[in-house]
């Protein structure tokens, strides 16, 4: 591997590219150019960067937003580096910048020595995290925050019940909702128990042992990151009024539905705004990420096999510059 920082659009960097549909066996280590910022994007030397295991079987991975094939593609779409240039009308951000942020789902992403990002998708990244634990940040907090507070309404006094509260996402749910002055139940494999119940929650269901019962029924809102039975069963747990949120299938296609509660489904939107509110919450302590495994670029395909297999807290992540 060169040893050689490159700086300019169109010099040869290394990035984690996929070259046809397939699973992490297919993401090769290579040589591609260095992005040329469009208009509004800034230019990010990527220290470091994470993913979602699920991302290489979305259709944007694969497609650009008129449905043109983009292969090959760089995937990872959370990333923290140093602003290394800017696209003509780009403001908000200067040269040497430590910022954070989400890629657009249809670009390449940050799986790469270098990324252009729209700078409306980025914020600075808070001081009190290092790059690893920043990459590991925008993905989950983005997806906890607008399920519980955008599209769930969750309010002080209210009850949530997280499923799925073991990976990223449920993390950072289950402590931005005691933020917010919300009970939590979380639902998680037995792996989990002890480092959910550190994050806050207020009771655990093991759901390796025990079904759904009497402690998450009547719950204002359930956030689902499951899917299928446990999405179907979670209609039942549901007080009148209250809502299902999922972000993994649409909870109004089960036959468990109800009329007298709300339904939402829905993909998460980067949003420099809301990490720069996320920011203030992790700098005052209210919310930490939890990095999973830690690994080199070049041994990317390796950390989307392990963590696509499963039994991983928090989130992994990709150190891609020292």
């Amino acid at each position: 591997m060169s040893t050689t920082v490159p700086r300019h659009p169109g010099e040869p960097m290394r990035a984690l590219r996929i070259h046809a549909r397939g699973g992490p066996e297919a993401l090769v280590d290579e040589e591609a150019p260095v992005p040329d910022p469009a208009i509004g994007d800034v230019l990010v030397r990527v220290g470091a960067a994470s993913f979602t295991p699920t991302e290489l079987a979305w259709p944007s991975t694969w497609v650009d937003r008129a449905g043109r094939d983009r292969t090959p593609v760089i995937p990872a779409h959370e990333v923290c580096g140093i602003v290394q240039g800017l696209g003509y009308g780009t403001t908000g951000f200067e040269l040497g910048d430590v910022v954070y942020g989400l890629t657009d789902w249809y670009r390449d992403g940050a799986a790469a020595e270098y990324v252009a990002v729209e700078a409306r998708n980025l914020a600075p990244k808070p001081a009190a995290l290092d790059e690893t634990e920043a990459a590991a940040t925008p993905m989950p907090a983005l997806t906890a925050r607008q399920a519980l507070l955008t599209h769930g309404a969750l309010a002080q006094g209210q009850t949530v019940l997280v499923l799925g509260a073991g990976g990223g996402v449920g993390s950072f749910a289950v402590q931005l909702a005691r933020v917010v002055g919300a009970s939590v139940i979380a639902a998680a494999r037995s792996w989990a128990r002890d480092a959910v119940l550190e994050l806050g929650a207020d009771e655990f269901i093991d759901v390796d042992r025990e079904p759904f019962g009497a402690p998450a029924l009547g719950v204002d809102l359930v956030f689902d990151l499951v899917g299928g039975d446990t999405l179907a069963r979670s209609w039942s747990l549901v007080r009148p009024g209250g809502s299902v949120v999922s972000v993994v299938e649409d909870p109004s296609t089960a036959p468990q539905r109800r009329a007298d509660a709300r339904s939402v489904f829905f993909v998460v939107e980067p949003n420099g705004a809301e990490l720069g509110d996320l920011a203030g919450r992790l700098e005052a302590g209210e919310l930490r990420p939890v990095v999973g495994e830690v690994r080199p670029l070049a041994q990317g395909s390796d950390a989307f096999a392990s963590k696509r297999s499963g039994g991983m807290l928090g989130k992994s992540v990709l150190r891609v510059a020292g």
